[in-house]
């Protein structure tokens, strides 16, 4: 192990005992843990570290290497602090131990709830960011290193509020975050590694759903608001919003190996829906939400006591949208699905934001696909889309390029990241972390050198 792979494995194990445990409270995450972690370890390098409070106890901080020439592109390299909760009784470990395993193949991993959502990139540039500074870099543009609050519940604490408050200390021309960074091997031994260049939208609504309140004795003819929620959620379920078969899909679909005739089917706007479903369910439940809209209802409440008949019922619905799609068209899609129904219905915005997209004609995807070759020598770049969300859009709002990244060893292909990601026993190879590594030293040094 070398000794940038031995900070970085030391620096991860600390990073997850920290527990910074975000449950979308505004007083969780306790992200002021990581931040001192950080704090401690950049400023053992002679670097000067800045931090920010949204809230008490949600805090990022923020280290510059200063650039020679105003002019000269600079590049953040952003890794946010706070982690998902867990269900203990799911792991086979302590999912805030951090424990370094040496597995049945003899692979060694570290253990630990936020190992690959995103504390093992958090801590790889962390380690970079240093030895950069350790060895004496003078960039022309300025390196950044922004470690971040508040991104497990969608940014309001951490990157949306640093924008608001401080987008002087955190802009840059380029940034590099979650997620990207997995590779397969197609049917003719060659490699392919994903890069997300953009993710899709997020427009969360809350649908209000109205009837009449009665004496829960007598129900025969009432306007019961829950039963009517019952019909609204059915008709979200079975609604199809119509397929997106963007350059990022059919990147993703040369990849596959499928049978010719399935490939073909993939990239027909009218049997897409029917051929992804032949798909095994988790591949097929990627690729649905690859090229589709997605609506799924989450939280219901409503009701007030068991004898009345509720006048009111709540449904949350979570919506991720493929690019190009406004919040007229979901607010269309909506009321389309519900049908007779809408007119019950008083429809609330959560969150709402577009999907953002960043493009490949530029250096910083030259120099991240030099710099895989040097993992995977002849290996493709494939631009992908995220499903969910990152941090990554506040920059492309503002017109910067911002792309998903990372470097994992072949053992870290896209269903066992995915597994892993928010799941029981989430774990990282050190391989891994030490391609990060220096895959962020060489790209800081292409970038602002």
């Amino acid at each position: 192990m070398s000794t940038l792979t031995g900070e970085t494995v030391e620096l991860l194990q600390t990073m997850i005992r920290n527990a910074c445990v975000n449950d979308g409270r505004p007083e969780s995450g306790d992200e002021t843990r990581n931040a001192d972690t950080l704090q401690h370890f950049l400023e053992g390098a002679g670097l000067a570290t800045e931090r920010y409070t949204s809230v008490h106890g949600r805090e990022s901080i923020v280290a510059r290497i200063e650039g020679s020439d105003p002019d000269a592109p600079s590049l953040c390299l952003m890794g946010h602090t706070d982690v998902v909760p867990v269900s203990p009784d799911g792991w086979s470990r302590d999912p805030f131990g951090g424990e370094l395993v040496r597995n049945s193949d003899g692979v060694e991993e570290v253990w630990g709830r936020g190992a690959v959502d995103m504390l093992n990139l958090t801590s790889s540039m962390a380690v970079a960011f240093r030895h950069l500074a350790r060895s004496g870099f003078k960039p022309k543009g300025d390196l950044i290193y922004f470690g971040v609050a508040d991104e497990e519940a969608g940014g309001v604490w951490g990157a949306e509020w640093m924008f608001d408050h401080h987008p002087e200390v955190i802009d840059a021309t380029y940034c590099l975050t979650e997620l990207g960074g997995w590779s397969s091997v197609d049917d003719h031994g060659h490699r392919h590694v994903t890069v997300n260049i953009g993710e899709k939208g997020l427009n969360w609504r809350r649908l209000r759903v109205k009837g009449t309140p009665g004496h829960g004795s007598m129900p025969f003819g009432a306007d019961n608001a829950l039963i009517k929620a019952a019909e609204v959620i059915r008709r979200l379920t079975e609604y199809r919003p119509n397929p997106y078969l963007g350059e990022t899909w059919k990147a993703l679909v040369d990849t596959m190996s499928v049978p010719e005739e399935l490939r073909r089917a993939l990239l027909d706007p009218g049997t897409v829906f029917d051929s992804i479903a032949s798909l095994p369910t988790p591949v097929a439940r990627s690729c649905h939400a690859l090229t589709h809209t997605t609506i799924s209802p989450n939280v219901a409440h409503g009701g007030q006591k068991t004898n009345v008949i509720p006048d009111i019922v709540d449904i949350e619905v979570d919506i991720r949208t493929v690019p190009g799609t406004t919040k007229a068209d979901v607010d269309a899609m909506l009321t389309e699905a519900m049908g007779d129904l809408a007119a019950h219905v008083e429809m609330i915005d959560l969150q709402v934001g577009d999907a953002t997209q960043s493009p490949m004609d530029n250096d910083l995807w030259d120099s991240i696909t030099k710099n895989t070759q040097i993992a995977y020598p002849g290996a493709s770049m494939v631009p992908g889309l995220i499903v969910g969300g990152t941090d990554a859009r506040f920059y492309r709002h503002r017109g910067r390029v911002a792309y998903g990244a990372g470097l994992f060893s072949p053992s870290m292909d896209f269903s066992t990241f995915g597994s892993r990601f928010h799941g029981h026993d989430e774990r990282i190879d050190v391989e891994s972390l030490a391609l990060a590594t220096d895959f962020w030293v060489n790209i800081a040094t292409d970038i602002c050198g």
